[in-house]
């Protein structure tokens, strides 16, 4: 375990990641506008345990000021001052693309303001991807990591798109390194009707799987939640499947279903969520002021063994 990991409550798989740090270099990382006790607060405590080496942009006298209120220490990190929330995102973007850091994580501004940052056609992140979020999910009554995918970023995501979601949850998977993942497709059922068309996508993307448009992972659906995570519900309805009650990641049908069971798994099942957006030149990390100690450190975590795999890539 990493030395100075508070004392935690969850389930170890999450510090199964923060083990799988301990010998890798941490990562530049750009931290747009930490303009809040709780965003600086996880981007010095990612520093101190080792993830990453975080470049503030932001107001310097503002940080200052809330480093000096939150009792937090500066040391020798390096700011980069900015007058506003706009600036603090392109100017951390800017830092992106000029190759002095290696991840972009949000502070205390708005999402859509860093995302639009990053998604502009002149000077932005952008590549032949299409961008989208992901849950890292620790959740106590699953027997591993589980990721949900996508839940805020795609509202209705057409068949393409899910392709690139789901490749994109894919490489994340594998960079973390399990081999071949499993994704299950979910819809309201197990069956392909024209009547659903969730269900209708989940079969081309089973099909798209075998002819290689989407590498690296099994891929079945349309699987409903309880045959995708449940072998015995699945064996009831008589579904022989790899990845049903093993599955690695859940491609949700929408941005509602997959934001509400991302939701439901952290309020009603006690789980931890990290969260990251994917597809941009570099893995974003999305923080949010609900989130705990725990939750921000592994979306770092995860983040920065994501930028420790691309850098293996190129």
């Amino acid at each position: 375990m990493i030395s100075g990991v508070e004392p935690v409550t969850g389930t170890g798989k999450y510090e199964q990641l923060l083990n799988k740090c301990e010998k890798l270099e941490a990562v530049t990382t750009a931290v747009a506008h930490p303009c809040e006790a709780t965003a600086l607060s996880a981007a010095l405590e990612a520093a101190n345990l080792g993830l990453i080496v975080p470049i503030l942009v932001g107001p310097r006298s503002k940080i200052a000021a809330i480093a000096e209120s939150a009792r937090l220490d500066l040391l020798d990190f390096q700011i980069i001052d900015t007058p506003h929330s706009h600036a603090s995102a392109a100017k951390a973007v800017e830092l992106l693309r000029d190759a002095k850091a290696e991840l972009l994580m949000k502070g205390s501004l708005h999402t859509d303001e860093l995302m639009g940052a990053v998604v502009a056609r002149e000077g932005g992140l952008r590549t032949t991807r299409r961008i989208s979020h992901v849950f890292v999910m620790d959740v106590p009554t699953y027997h591993k990591l589980l990721i949900v995918t996508d839940g805020a970023i795609n509202i209705a995501p057409t068949l393409e798109d899910k392709v690139d979601i789901c490749q994109n949850a894919v490489d994340l998977v594998i960079s973390l390194g399990l081999n071949r993942p499993k994704v299950a497709v979910l819809a309201a059922v197990e069956t392909v009707t024209s009547k659903m068309p969730a269900t209708l996508d989940a079969a081309a993307l089973c099909k798209m799987a075998e002819r290689g448009q989407i590498t690296g992972a099994l891929v079945d659906g349309p699987l409903a939640f309880d045959n995708a995570i449940s072998k015995q519900a699945a064996a009831t309805k008589g579904i022989r499947s790899e990845v049903a009650g093993d599955p690695d990641i859940l491609l949700a049908p929408d941005l509602e279903a997959g934001n509400i069971l991302a939701k439901q798994l952290t309020f009603l099942a006690n789980a931890d969520s990290a969260g990251l957006v994917l597809g941009a030149r570099v893995p974003i990390i999305l923080t949010s002021r609900a989130d705990t100690v725990r939750c921000r450190i592994a979306s770092c975590a995860v983040a920065m063994l994501a930028a420790h795999a691309r850098r293996r890539r190129l």
